[in-house]
């Protein structure tokens, strides 16, 4: 069994995009613009973002928060975000989620123009990245892809099952795994919470991705032997021998399943900060795209 490390591995790509982007620098070039907005004080988004700033930061990239307060209106929202749109400083914004109730997310989504959605949700660089055309990806599946070619994993015509349908993750992912590309080629079965004997669907299963937001629901009799994992939960359950009184877990039963894989994601330190990474790198190829034109 082989940990896939995306911590470490967030940490090389940035240092190579931080080579990348001094050089530009030196060159007489502005630094690459990435700004984020946060409506409101949800602690986990406010930690998420947080840890966005700083991997810029490391990146040699200008970030820029935005925060309001979570009664500000949908019309000005948009405002500032039709700003951002028109503000050719900004290589890319992102836009937290979740919003306040009383703000449509699917108004903010479209609002963002597709050259600059470096969060990959709009639904034109959804419909790009189906036709395999160049586009913007969703940063978790272009994090798990990046991890699957970086640590030199093969998917060509193997089957690779996804739990969960979201637009953000398990939707896509289940896209970029059977498309025709170094990364990819796999049969793909998409399963989600109304799949009928989820079990024996995984069981097939030469790579996993686990999306379906329930701790530990992967077991190891789930799983065959030599499987790749990657695990995309972040669940909290309750820990008193922690000093907060709970721990982080992914949809893995990890310790039960690990033995059994060839490679397989932690969490913490697996999935989550290759997401980071892989949104600075949309940000870096909307910059060399719109600014440099290269």
């Amino acid at each position: 069994m082989e940990l896939i490390n995306g911590k470490q591995l967030a940490i090389d790509i940035q240092e190579e995009m931080r080579v990348e982007v001094e050089q530009w620098s030196k060159n007489g070039h502005r630094p690459p613009h990435l700004v984020a907005i946060l409506v409101g004080d949800d602690p986990a988004s406010a930690s998420y973002i947080r840890n966005k700033m700083r991997s810029c930061e490391r990146t040699g990239l200008q970030s820029t928060l935005i925060k309001e307060n979570s009664n500000i209106t949908e019309e000005a929202l948009l405002k500032i975000i039709q700003q951002l749109n028109e503000d050719e400083t900004v290589d890319g914004f992102i836009v937290q989620l979740p919003l306040p109730k009383h703000i449509s997310e699917k108004k903010v989504t479209l609002a963002i123009h597709p050259n600059k959605d470096v969060d990959g949700f709009h639904p034109t660089n959804f419909g790009l990245m189906a036709q395999g055309m160049p586009q913007y990806i969703p940063a978790t599946p272009l994090g798990m892809v990046t991890m699957l070619e970086r640590y030199g994993i093969e998917t060509s015509g193997k089957h690779c099952v996804v739990l969960g349908r979201s637009n953000i993750v398990g939707t896509p992912m289940s896209i970029l795994m059977s498309r025709k590309a170094k990364i990819g080629n796999c049969t793909v079965t998409l399963t989600h919470s109304r799949t009928q004997n989820i079990k024996e669907e995984v069981l097939r299963a030469d790579i996993i991705v686990a999306a379906i937001g329930m701790p530990n629901f992967i077991t190891a009799d789930m799983v065959k032997e030599g499987a790749v994992v990657l695990d995309v939960g972040i669940n909290s359950i309750e820990d008193s021998s922690k000093k907060r009184g709970y721990r982080l877990v992914g949809d893995v039963d990890f310790d039960a399943v690990a033995p059994k894989c060839s490679f397989i994601t932690p969490v913490p330190g697996g999935v989550g900060p290759m997401t980071v990474t892989a949104l600075i790198m949309n940000t870096l190829k909307s910059y060399k795209t719109y600014y440099l034109k290269v």
